[in-house]
């Protein structure tokens, strides 16, 4: 190698160590910065009367508005009211806790949130989970059951799914424990389902090809109050609650992230497995690009039947931290919704977006101390 082409492939690897961080920063979106939630002191409720009923098969309906609202356009005082939060305890008793936004000057300054997309030309659909041919696996076998990223999904005992999201909480959507009004029956009593598969359930008996349960109790339960006084249509963008067991389980569990766009996500995909009703005893696994999102909603065609109601939506993100994609929960399966645009009805699966705030607050329900609760 001649000295001009020594020198010239010196100035090209310094040129390329100027220009990487530059091309990475484009390729990578920018940190997400998150408000803080500082709570005041909870406030006791009387106790619930248990007298809903639980519905597995949740469905609203919206107009064009669903896709147009959004944290942003909501003053600060209706922001807080929604995102205080009652907590019901083991013992049926229940307090309110309401909140204070702080940071949220800079949090409109940068908009973490997707701009509504035009809804792309659609033809009328019956009514509808299953979309085309059905898309979903069952997750069968020790190495599958108990391998990252299905062993983070758990059932819930009033007949929903959970994702495990540290090592005592599961998240799980709010129309599992309370219809909006009251607890469910089935709250007073909550347990969460953890799988075990036959080779390891202690019975010896391996010719069942379906796990067994094992059910733990759950200390206490959060919901947010925008899921309990809003109407049905409008809080569908808050169904989404945070149980507490009782004993720290030793299974692995995926760490919760703003859901970026969907551009942002590898493949512009997500992913969910969840405990539908038309398969029973078994894991369900479903994947499928996101078709239209709104600031608080991912509407997709992911194919699912009532029981994967509260599955973690999750997407490989890239972490900042750790320079890497990772699996990470930025959403919770909701259920159904009818869309009215334009004259016509288009219905979609819908999944309830975890957007800055609702980071926030349920990072603030995990850890009880909201300087943990940063986000890379």
């Amino acid at each position: 190698m001649t000295p001009h082409e020594s020198s010239l492939l010196t100035y090209l690897l310094m040129l390329l160590q100027l220009l990487l961080p530059l091309t990475l920063s484009y390729l990578h979106p920018p940190p997400i910065h998150v408000p803080t939630l500082v709570p005041h002191t909870p406030m006791p409720l009387l106790r619930s009367r248990f007298s809903a009923q639980t519905q597995l098969d949740f469905s609203t309906h919206c107009n064009s508005s669903c896709l147009h609202r959004g944290e942003q356009e909501a003053q600060r005082e209706q922001l807080e009211e929604k995102l205080a939060f009652e907590t019901l305890y083991a013992d049926g008793s229940r307090t309110l806790t309401t909140v204070d936004v702080e940071g949220e000057e800079e949090f409109e300054g940068r908009p973490a949130q997707p701009s509504p997309r035009r809804l792309k030309p659609g033809h009328r659909r019956m009514r509808r989970q299953i979309y085309g041919a059905d898309g979903r696996f069952n997750i069968q076998g020790d190495n599958f059951l108990l391998d990252y990223p299905f062993s983070t999904a758990v059932r819930i005992s009033t007949g929903c799914t959970g994702v495990l999201v540290s090592q005592q909480h599961v998240l799980t959507a709010a129309h599992c424990v309370h219809d909006g009004k009251d607890y469910v029956k089935g709250a007073r009593k909550l347990r969460v389902g953890f799988l075990i598969p036959p080779s390891i359930n202690g019975t010896g008996d391996t010719s069942s090809k379906k796990p067994l349960i094992r059910w733990v109790r759950v200390r206490r339960t959060r919901v947010p109050k925008g899921w309990i006084q809003g109407p049905q249509e409008v809080s569908m963008d808050f169904d989404y609650a945070l149980l507490e067991l009782r004993w720290p389980h030793r299974r692995p569990f995926m760490r919760l992230s703003v859901a970026p766009s969907s551009d942002d996500l590898a493949g512009k995909r997500i992913h969910f497995s969840g405990f539908d009703s038309d398969r029973s005893g078994e894991l369900v696994y479903r994947f499928c690009p996101v078709e239209e999102e709104s600031s608080d909603l991912i509407y997709q065609h992911c194919d699912a039947r009532p029981g994967a109601s509260g599955s973690g939506v999750y997407g490989r993100v890239w972490d900042n931290g750790l320079e890497r994609w990772e699996r990470k929960v930025i959403g919770i399966f909701s259920g159904h919704q009818w869309l009215e645009i334009d004259g016509e009805n288009r219905d979609y699966n819908v999944a309830v977006r975890i957007t800055p705030l609702k980071f926030a607050q349920i990072c603030y329900w995990v850890h009880g101390n909201r300087l943990d609760c940063v986000h890379d």
